[in-house]
């Protein structure tokens, strides 16, 4: 066998040995080991939103708690009284615009009707 034949003949037979190793080692060690801690992340990201949703749970509850009665009383009623403000302004100004444009167009009706009675 010619020299240039056996180094062929070498250099192919290593490439194959080193890419089975690598490969061996990427299917049976590697692959494997990703595999788990892969797991081990979704675990723990599908578990943070339930904590996440508990501890806010939990910290509106306590805030709550520490609010003192009056708080709740005197933020009660400024917040009504501001609801009813705004509700006799809408109604007020609603009212005012649908009885202002009906009565002006009530005028411009009559003016028309006496224009063209002159004619």
């Amino acid at each position: 066998m010619p020299v240039w034949a056996q180094i062929l003949t070498q250099v192919l037979l290593t490439a194959a040995t080193v890419t089975a190793v690598l490969f061996g080692f990427w299917f049976w060690v590697v692959k494997p080991w990703l595999a788990e801690r892969i797991q081990e992340l979704i675990d723990t990201a599908n578990e943070i939103e339930p904590r996440v949703t508990s501890g806010v749970q939990k910290g509106v509850a306590e805030s709550i708690r520490q609010i003192p009665q009056s708080a709740w009383d005197g933020a009660t009623r400024e917040s009504t009284r501001q609801f009813l403000k705004f509700g006799s302004n809408l109604f007020e100004n609603g009212l005012s615009t649908f009885l202002g444009a009906a009565a002006e167009e009530q005028h411009a009706n009559q003016a028309r009707s006496a224009e063209k009675r002159d004619r």
